[in-house]
């Protein structure tokens, strides 16, 4: 068995090795951040070789339908008009991403990579949605994630695209963790962040407000965006092969 570190070093070096075509992609960040939160995945896909558009948008004031109205078309529109769009989502970015894609279908479109959604809608949601400041804080797209057949997540169809999925399964708010089921990444469990139709899923010792900075993430970012798929590590891939014995 590999060593953790090593098998890291293995995949980053894989996944640098060669040259990638010039793609765009485009980044959407998550709830009450800004596009500062993405620069070091911004980084690491530029110095990979491809163009990335890395926009604001005012997540805290808007519905996730009008948000993504408000963040995709302006982000598609600086993309070179024959490029293949791809996409990394951190949050509530994703959810965006999954309205709008409904809606708007692109014959452009490559891979997609989202971070901590909450695609099934988080139970922290469920219980605070009512408590004083948490709607002005959360916004209205905020208070659409929840867990009920009722909230935005239950109402999405089955992603149509490929889409690669990085959970989190470590917390620094151990409160907010109360709420939610194990594993959980402080805001999102990583049961809720599955969704049927989903090309891959990992999930990495990582929290939901830093993963996209983390050098793990960022690495199976790229290579889920190159070939399609996330490089599990041996221990994972001999537990998964128990599990179906």
């Amino acid at each position: 068995m590999l060593p953790a570190a090593v098998f890291l070093a293995l995949l980053c070096c894989c996944t640098g090795a060669a040259t990638v075509p010039r793609d765009c992609v485009i980044l959407l960040h998550g709830l009450a951040r800004t596009s500062d939160s993405m620069a070091s995945m911004q980084a690491a896909l530029e110095q990979a070789g491809y163009q990335v558009v890395n926009l604001d948008y005012p997540s805290r004031h808007y519905t996730v339908d009008q948000l993504g109205e408000l963040a995709v078309p302006p982000a598609i529109e600086a993309c070179p008009t024959d490029s293949q769009l791809h996409f990394v989502s951190h949050s509530l970015g994703g959810i965006v991403l999954r309205h709008y894609l409904q809606q708007h279908p692109l014959p452009r479109l490559g891979n997609v990579v989202m971070l901590g959604p909450p695609n099934q809608g988080s139970e922290i949601v469920d219980t605070l949605r009512e408590v004083p400041g948490f709607a002005w804080l959360n916004g209205p797209a905020g208070l659409e994630l929840g867990t009920t057949e009722q909230d935005l997540p239950g109402q999405l169809e089955q992603p149509d695209f490929s889409l690669g999925i990085i959970a989190g399964t470590q917390s620094i708010n151990l409160l907010l963790s109360t709420l939610l089921p194990n594993p959980d990444d402080g805001k999102v469990s990583v049961e809720s962040t599955k969704v049927a139709g989903m090309a891959d899923h990992i999930s990495l010792p990582v929290t939901h407000p830093l993963m996209m900075r983390d050098e793990q993430v960022i690495t199976q970012t790229l290579h889920f965006l190159r070939y399609g798929h996330f490089v599990h590590p041996p221990a994972a891939l001999h537990g998964e092969q128990n599990q179906h014995r």
